[in-house]
């Protein structure tokens, strides 16, 4: 099986493309009610890679209970589960060690990211066909019922997410396949493995507040969220459409047919439509934000490439290699940057940054702190440990 075959898990870029300066309130709602249902429940036709090549189906209907699915970061829908279900699984009458459970959340459509078949044979529900959807590594649960299970928070990344693991999950891939899938992860994935062969896997980035940002990738390789949603349809999820990128030399086909291209306008329309969610009240202190601001705006000097409403200058322009702190890479392999089409960063957004750690691209800063750290050594900003912890205040409060 060719690594292209078994190129990975959905929506780890899928929410990552360009807001290209559009308005999300000027979006129509219509479209915005279409693209969510795209966004949250369709596969592209993808379930030719996750059943008929790498045979997933086999493997959940047999092994996968609801135990074992949310330790690899899977999540349940909670306003998916009809009563019936949602007590048995409070009182214990329903068994979360049991595959049998497993299908029948799929069969519920209740398994974020999952879309499934499943079938009535022999007087049984078997799963027959499984896919993927967007929804797998850019939405999360509030987990408001219990962990792992609540209500959709959408455009959230899903830093417990393994997708690795799930991938190695697969009986037609080799030992060797596994072990690399195995080692990137909770929180990460490689958009670019199955192409280049190259294992540096990145954390998986948010798909909200992009509305009116430019370049929103790490490496701002498209003009529109409709890019990189085309990308990982087609090169990730194994959708059924044609990807083409001259600059990184990669086309890529699957299947006869277009299941993607007509669906863009509607899913980007709705990730616009998906703000940064704000600080939660209690989780920073005001007094210490307000000193941190203007840190930020100048000591830190923050705010030469964090500008803007947004803070970030990805509208205007990208950086060279040399300019950002996130290089090397923590795993020794080439720099992300040298692997895209632009071989620069764009400045990430700050809206909401408290929701999404690790940070960087790679994952090299685990706190807001080690950031701060990081640019303070790197760029020789002699700030002093009050300074510090002022602007990870303000940070914390975006």
């Amino acid at each position: 099986m060719s690594m292209r075959m078994v190129g990975a898990v959905a929506v780890l870029v899928a929410g990552c493309g360009s807001g290209n300066g559009q308005d999300a309130t000027a979006i129509e709602p219509d479209l915005v009610a279409r693209g969510k249902a795209i966004f949250r429940h369709d596969t592209f036709g993808d379930e030719t890679q996750w059943t008929d090549a790498l045979r997933l189906h086999e493997v959940i209907r047999a092994a996968v209970d609801p135990v074992t699915a949310l330790a690899v970061g899977l999540k349940v829908d909670a306003e998916a589960l009809p009563p019936a279900v949602t007590k048995g699984i409070a009182d214990g009458s329903i068994s979360l060690t049991s595959p049998d459970t497993t299908v029948a959340l799929l069969k519920l459509d209740a398994v974020v990211g999952l879309k499934a078949t499943v079938e009535s044979i022999g007087g049984k529900d078997v799963l027959t066909r499984v896919g993927v959807t967007c929804a797998l590594c850019h939405s999360t649960v509030d987990d408001s019922f219990a962990p792992g299970i609540g209500k959709r928070l959408d455009g959230w990344p899903n830093r417990d997410l393994d997708p690795g693991r799930i991938i190695a999950l697969s009986p037609a891939l080799s030992p060797a396949q596994k072990a690399v899938y195995n080692s990137w992860g909770k929180g990460r994935y490689d958009p670019r493995f199955n192409l280049d062969g190259i294992s540096s896997p990145q954390v998986i980035p948010p798909a909200y507040g992009l509305a009116g940002i430019a370049r929103i990738t790490s490496t701002g390789d498209g003009e529109d969220i409709a890019y990189w949603n085309r990308y990982v349809g087609v090169t990730q999820m194994g959708g059924h459409g044609t990807f083409t990128e001259p600059r990184t030399g990669v086309s890529v086909t699957h299947g006869t047919d277009d299941l993607i291209s007509e669906k863009l306008p509607a899913l980007q329309a709705y990730q616009l439509s998906l703000p940064a969610p704000a600080a939660p009240a209690g989780s920073f202190d005001p007094a210490a934000a307000a000193r941190g601001e203007a840190v930020f705006r100048g000591a830190g000097r923050c705010a030469d490439c964090h500008s803007g409403g947004e803070f970030t200058d990805a509208n205007l322009r990208l950086h060279s290699p040399d300019e950002v702190v996130s290089e090397p890479e923590p795993d020794g392999a080439p720099g992300y940057a040298s692997r895209s089409a632009t071989k620069q960063y764009r400045t990430a957004p700050l809206r909401g940054a408290w929701q999404h750690p690790p940070y960087f691209h790679n994952g090299s800063a685990r706190t807001l702190a080690d950031v701060v750290r990081a640019y303070d050594t790197r760029k020789s900003l002699g700030l002093s440990q009050a300074q510090v912890d002022d602007l990870v205040q303000f940070l914390k409060s975006l």
